[in-house]
Parts: structure tokens; C-alpha cells; sequence
């Protein structure tokens, strides 16, 4: 493991960037603003070397940013309807950041804070925070623990873990964005995607708050259960597609926590790199990146719309409000224990 640092902020706060590296040369950077993954560099069919993931290249520019890349997101990922959620007949209020609703927990999120750094080796590093009770306006003292892990088969770990002393909402998950033809290749759309995941979760409007409805995929443009190109039916004429600008809904892998499973197999024909991702989470947010930003990212590349797609495992959006969806109530006490994976190969 080496560690380097990686920039300043504006407040002066120095933070670091780590690199793992596994026996075959695949290569893994982090760093401790949000818990961050910056980089996975893999190689491609031919043994050129690509960088899979969006980033930027200076942590401050993670702090401006609006589009997550890399963070993890809590104490609760995607959307709560009006930020209003209540636990033993109290309720509580948190900030409204998208439209009307809470979106991956608000403003101040664990995506722009420094986490500490409780483990770290060759293989794998383990960062820690401790979010205060009323935190982001949540309830509970919260600890909680993520590491990555590379390990030898080209597989990269999340293992997220977490404890409070009050009953509180525990969602977290990473908002990576993926381009297996390399950062810097453009749009995404004729990379092909498998999704193990026969429902979804419709939303009621272009806000993406879920109806509570569990409906089939099949014989909609929803349905990844084959692999298929994401940018074939992105804009077909479908109501919830118009509602997400595209892609951008929770699909149901299972209706809760359970045995690690595949929940998702993606390709791209141009470098041959597939990833397949594994998780324990009831859920799967698939987002095309419709809404990326014109901006710069590492490099000095252009980013724009659907040049990065996101598998983020997680309670399905809105949980904690859904009598019918897994609860992501953690109750106090109880241990928050959740994994997902993303392993890498050439065909």
C-alpha cells in the first residue's frame, strides 16, 4: 500500500490518497474525502491499460462536484420523499436538496468528509467516521466502517459496516460511475448490461420518489435480465424513462438482506473488460448518468451525459416511508454489516 498526498482543500485540510495493488498489476486508489475510490486501473483485452471509473484529479474538486463520483453516500443513499421520516412516533426532518426530497442524505454529506483511516495494507484499507446523533438531522450516535479490498482475482470489495445508540435509518452504498472502455472514451450506451433483477420499483414523477409498486420488467424497456446495449431502449417511449431522463431506478434483486448474489454483469465489446458485481443489498439503483455535467474530470477530460453508469447497492429508494419495501431501519445496537463487489476479467 502506498500512500501520497492528494491535494488541499480550501480550509487547508490535507488529505491522502492510498494505492492497492494485487499480484497481476490491477490497481486500485482511494482516498479519505468521502471515502473515495479515484481510480481502477485494469487491463484490457490487448494488455493496454484503463482507467474504469470518473474522477477528478484534486480532492477539492470532489467537494465542488454534484455528481458523487467514487463517494460513499450516507447515513442513507438516494431519495427520502420531502426529507421526512418517522421512527417511535418521532418525526424527523432532514434538508431538501432535490426539489422536494432528500437526496443521498443532503448538503453535508460522509462524501465531503475527511474519514479516518482505522487499517491499511497491500491488500485493503478500512476508513472510519463517527457521525454525531442529529447528524444530517438523524437520529443515533453512528459509527461506521468501510473497507476495500483488492484482491488477486481482480476483485474490489466494499464492506460497509455500522453501529448506533439509537434506532436510526442505515442505507449506504457508493456512487461509483463505470466506463469500461476507460474514463476518457465517452458515452456508454453501447456498452451492454445484465441486470439479475426481474422487478423494479416505479417512480411517480420526474422527482423519483417510488409509488410502493413492485412491477415486472418483462416486456418493458426495463428489463436487463439479457444483456443488452444501455443505450437501446434508453429513449424509448416509456413513461418512466421520460420521468429519469433515462435509466435511473432502483430494480429488485430480492426483498431483503441476504447471501451475496450476482446482481449485475456489464461489457464493452471496444476493450473486452466485463465486470461482474456481486451484493447482500435487497436492491440495485442503475443510473445511465443522464445527468452528468458538462465539466472536466482526470486528465483533463471531458465529461458529459451517460459517459459513466452507476450500480448502486442499496434499501430501495424512500424504505424508511414504504410499509411494503425492506426496512433500512437499524435498530439500536445492531450491527449495520453489508458487502458488495465489482470483479473484473477480459474476453
Amino acid at each position: 500500500m502506498n500512500k501520497t498526498v492528494f491535494g488541499t482543500l480550501a480550509d487547508g485540510t490535507e488529505i491522502s490518497l492510498y494505492t492497492l495493488k494485487n499480484a497481476g498489476g490491477m490497481e486500485i486508489k482511494v482516498t479519505d474525502l468521502g471515502a473515495t475510490l479515484v481510480s481502477v486501473l485494469v487491463k484490457d483485452a490487448k494488455g493496454i491499460v484503463r482507467d474504469v471509473v470518473l474522477g477528478y484529479d484534486t480532492p477539492q474538486e470532489y467537494v465542488d462536484g454534484t455528481c458523487y463520483f467514487g463517494t460513499v453516500i450516507g447515513r442513507s443513499g438516494n431519495r427520502i420523499d420531502k426529507g421526512r421520516f418517522t421512527i417511535n412516533g418521532e418525526t424527523y426532518q432532514l434538508t431538501v436538496n432535490d426539489n422536494e426530497n432528500n437526496l443521498h442524505s443532503g448538503p453535508d454529506g460522509y462524501d465531503i468528509r475527511r474519514w479516518d483511516v482505522k487499517q491499511a495494507d497491500d491488500s485493503s484499507i478500512t476508513f472510519t467516521l463517527e457521525s454525531p446523533d442529529k447528524d444530517q438531522g438523524f437520529p443515533g450516535n453512528f459509527h461506521v466502517e468501510m473497507s476495500y479490498t483488492l484482491t488477486d482475482d481482480n476483485e474490489v470489495i466494499f464492506h460497509y459496516t455500522g453501529q448506533s445508540d439509537a434506532d436510526t435509518v442505515a442505507n449506504l452504498t457508493n456512487h461509483t460511475y463505470f466506463n469500461l472502455g476507460g474514463h476518457d472514451s465517452g458515452k456508454i450506451l453501447d456498452q451492454t448490461l445484465m441486470l439479475n433483477a426481474p422487478y423494479y420499483t416505479p417512480v411517480r414523477d420526474s422527482q423519483c420518489i417510488p409509488t410502493g409498486e413492485i412491477a415486472p420488467v418483462q416486456g418493458t424497456p426495463m428489463d436487463f435480465t439479457a444483456a443488452k446495449p444501455i443505450g437501446r431502449d434508453i429513449e424509448a417511449d416509456f413513461e418512466q424513462l421520460r420521468f429519469g431522463s433515462g435509466f435511473d431506478h432502483n430494480f429488485v434483486l430480492s426483498r431483503e438482506f441476504g447471501e451475496k448474489k450476482k446482481m449485475a454483469e456489464a461489457y464493452c465489446e471496444a476493450t473486452g473488460i466485463v465486470m461482474e458485481a456481486f451484493t447482500d443489498c435487497p436492491g440495485v439503483q442503475f443510473y445511465a448518468g443522464n445527468c452528468i455535467t458538462e465539466q472536466t474530470g482526470k486528465g483533463g477530460v471531458h465529461y458529459g451525459p451517460r459517459c459513466g453508469f452507476c450500480l448502486e447497492s442499496q434499501y430501495y429508494p424512500n424504505a424508511i416511508n414504504q410499509e411494503g419495501f425492506a426496512s433500512p431501519l437499524l435498530k439500536a445496537g445492531e450491527k449495520y454489516d453489508t458487502t458488495t463487489s465489482y470483479k473484473f476479467s477480459v474476453k
